[in-house]
C-alpha cells in the first residue's frame, strides 16, 4: 500500500488523454456543423472555436455529474459494508480496512470508491486519523451526504456515540435519495429525449428547406447583413441549448 494516489476532485473531471481526442474530434464535428449550416463557410470554423471550448466545458459538467452519481451510490455500499463488519466486531478503522476486499469484487480495483480506500488505508498505516480521511474525502467529493456523514462520524468518534447506527442511518439515507433520483431521471428520460431531437430540428430544417428549394437561403450567406442575421439565431439557438439543458438536469 505503498503507492501514491492522485485524489480527485469529484467537482471537476479530469479528461484522460484518450477521451480529449474523443472529444476534441466530437467538437470539432460540431463547429464545422455549425460553420457549415449557419454561414456556409469553412472559414467560420475558425471564428466558431470558442464553441469548442463550451462544448468542452459542458462534457466536462456532465461527466463529473456522472462520477458524483457513481461515487454516492458506491459509498452506500461502502457504509453499509463497514457496518455490517463492524457488527461482525473489527474497529472503525479495521471495518473499513476489510471492507476493500468485498469493493474490489464489486466494482473492480479501478473502481472509484477503491482509490478511495485505497487512500484511507495509506492513511491509516501513516498515522492519519480516519475522521480527517472522511472529511478530506467529503469535501472533494462534492456530495452533501458525504460531508454530513464525515460532520457526524467526527462528533461520533469524539463523543462516543454508536457508530454502527450512525452508518445504519447513513446508508439508508443515501439509498434514499439514490432511489429517488433514479426515479427522477426515468421521469424526464422522455422530456431529455424531445429536448436532444429540439436540438437537432433548426440543423433538419436548414437542410430540408436548402435541399428541396435550392438557392432559398443564398440571401443569408457571404454578406455581411445575412452573417449578423445568422449570428443573431446562433445566439439565440445556444441560449436556448443551455436553457434546455437547465431545465431537465435535476439532482435531488
Amino acid at each position: 500500500m505503498s503507492r501514491n494516489y492522485s485524489l480527485p476532485d469529484y467537482n471537476e473531471y479530469r479528461l484522460q488523454a484518450k477521451e480529449r481526442i474523443w472529444y476534441t474530434a466530437q467538437g470539432l464535428f460540431l463547429v464545422a456543423v455549425i460553420g457549415y449550416f449557419f454561414y456556409r463557410s469553412w472559414l467560420a470554423c475558425i471564428g466558431l472555436l470558442p464553441v469548442l471550448y463550451l462544448f468542452f466545458r459542458e462534457k466536462k459538467k456532465e461527466l463529473a455529474k456522472k462520477q458524483r452519481q457513481e461515487l454516492s451510490m458506491q459509498f452506500k455500499d461502502l457504509i453499509l459494508t463497514v457496518s455490517a463488519n463492524q457488527r461482525a466486531g473489527y474497529s472503525i478503522e479495521n471495518a473499513f480496512r476489510e471492507s476493500y476486499k468485498d469493493m474490489t469484487m464489486l466494482y473492480g480495483e479501478e473502481g472509484i470508491i477503491c482509490t478511495e480506500l485505497r487512500h484511507i488505508m495509506v492513511g491509516l498505516d501513516n498515522n492519519i486519523v480516519l475522521e480527517q480521511l472522511l472529511y478530506n474525502l467529503g469535501m472533494r467529493s462534492g456530495l452533501p451526504d458525504i460531508v454530513q456523514f464525515a460532520d457526524v462520524f467526527i462528533i461520533a468518534k469524539r463523543s462516543g456515540g454508536n457508530m454502527t447506527d450512525i452508518l445504519s442511518k447513513t446508508a439508508a439515507v443515501i439509498e434514499q435519495k439514490t432511489e429517488t433520483d433514479k426515479e427522477i431521471q426515468l421521469m424526464i428520460s422522455s422530456k431529455k429525449m424531445e429536448q436532444k431531437i429540439m436540438n437537432m430540428v433548426p440543423f433538419l430544417i436548414i437542410l430540408y428547406v436548402g435541399s428541396t428549394s435550392k438557392g432559398f437561403f443564398d440571401v443569408l450567406y457571404h454578406n455581411l447583413i445575412g452573417i449578423v442575421v445568422m449570428t443573431v439565431c446562433l445566439g439565440f439557438y445556444l441560449a436556448a441549448y443551455l436553457l434546455s439543458k437547465r431545465i431537465v438536469d435535476i439532482e435531488v
